[in-house]
């Protein structure tokens, strides 16, 4: 099975890109527009069935979208004039992987907690609540442990949230949903490499859709 990176660069000056890439539309927008790049009629979860994970960055050229999936996405259907766009294959980074090698990561995630029952009704709150700082630190550490990592360093830095509307498009009434996101980099060392490699293709926690989850990797540098 092959696992397939893509990278989008948006020209800005293209209505189509400055739509799918501005406020909400950088969540579930987006999300539809890398959609359109793997075949139609893929069941009721293609997002799923094709393993399709993204996220997008700003960096010091400008956004850029990644886009990882287990299908080699048709890169001729963006428009005309979109961006620039290239994919690789992973397969060499992943199996490369090995038990004691130390990593360098990337995930911007959906870092939230659930309430209990009787605390959420006694003090009002969501559903999930979104984690800051010390607490989002550890909820990482959790995940990086369940992906066959053992935790180094870690950093994160929290991002606005993404958004979208959840039910059927032709429902004007559909709820509107935020999905708060942070951005986690540090490194670890692996102790299974056949778990990270999984969950770096299932991706980590919730908000797929919107831009979370996309686990990113590249081996550590050994200091001179």
């Amino acid at each position: 099975m092959t696992v397939w990176l893509t990278r989008i660069i948006p020209d800005m000056r293209h209505p189509q890109a400055r739509r799918d890439t501005t406020g909400d539309a950088l969540g579930q927008g987006l999300h539809r527009r890398l959609m359109t790049l793997f075949p139609t009629n893929a069941g009721p979860d293609p997002r799923a069935r094709f393993g399709v994970l993204f996220r997008a960055e700003d960096t010091p050229t400008g956004l850029h979208i990644l886009l990882q999936s287990l299908y080699e996405p048709d890169l001729t259907a963006l428009p005309d004039g979109y961006g620039t766009s290239r994919t690789r294959p992973l397969d060499t980074l992943l199996n490369a992987l090995r038990p004691g090698l130390t990593i360098r990561h990337r995930c911007i995630a959906n870092a939230v907690r659930k309430p209990g029952a009787t605390t959420r009704d006694l003090y009002n709150l969501p559903a999930v609540v979104p984690l800051h700082g010390p607490a989002a630190n550890s909820w990482w550490e959790r995940q990086a442990e369940a992906a066959g990592l053992k935790p180094l360093s870690t950093d994160s830095h929290p991002l606005d949230a993404a958004g979208g509307r959840h039910g059927p498009r032709n429902n004007p009434s559909r709820k509107k949903v935020r999905h708060a996101r942070t951005r986690f980099d540090g490194t670890a060392a692996i102790i299974d490499a056949d778990l990270l490699r999984a969950k770096i293709t299932e991706g980590i926690g919730r908000g797929k859709a919107y831009g979370c989850g996309l686990l990113t990797i590249a081996p550590a540098r050994t200091p001179q």
